[in-house]
């Protein structure tokens, strides 16, 4: 982020990557992640901690609602079971189906028919094509992801986190 041929100092480039995802998440009752957001929040990843402490928070307080598919629990689990760390995965099960207000749905055939539609249209890969109909079914109408290949869709808002 540059102005005026000046680099933005990371302190103040922080703060408003944190005021712009306050408002974005004022504006939407009902949001929805890419797996990538909930493994930087379970595994605080310093980068990102206070952008996903701050959308974790307001799950649980009830400021927003959140639903994802069980595709994050596939993706998140990958990698613990590929370093012999299964009750890593376990861990991630159990914090994705006991977190309060957030909704992990299966993928059903209208999920499927939505996602082969979305990446149709947008050619992005079938894991985002889930999340991305998983959402607009589970009524949410901003998704926060890290992709911004994903910003080309225009069926939500989408907010790219960093």
């Amino acid at each position: 982020m540059e102005r005026q041929g000046r680099r933005i100092p990371k302190e103040r480039k922080r703060k408003l990557g944190l005021t712009r995802l306050s408002q974005f998440l004022r504006k939407h009752k009902i949001v929805a992640f890419d797996t990538m957001i909930f493994l930087y929040f379970f595994e605080e990843k310093k980068d990102y901690i206070e952008e996903t402490q701050k959308i974790f928070e307001n799950i649980q307080e009830n400021k927003n609602d959140a639903v994802t598919s069980v595709i994050t629990l596939l993706e998140a689990s990958v990698l613990p079971f590929s370093i012999n760390k299964r009750e890593r995965a376990f861990k991630y099960l159990h914090l994705l189906l006991t977190m309060p207000n957030l909704l992990v749905n299966n993928v059903d055939p209208n999920v499927a028919l939505k996602a082969a539609e979305l990446r149709a249209k947008y050619r992005i890969k079938t894991p985002d094509a889930i999340q991305l109909a998983t959402a607009i079914l589970g009524n949410a109408t901003g998704f926060i992801t890290n992709d911004k290949k994903l910003k080309a869709v225009k069926e939500l808002d989408i907010f790219i986190l960093g």
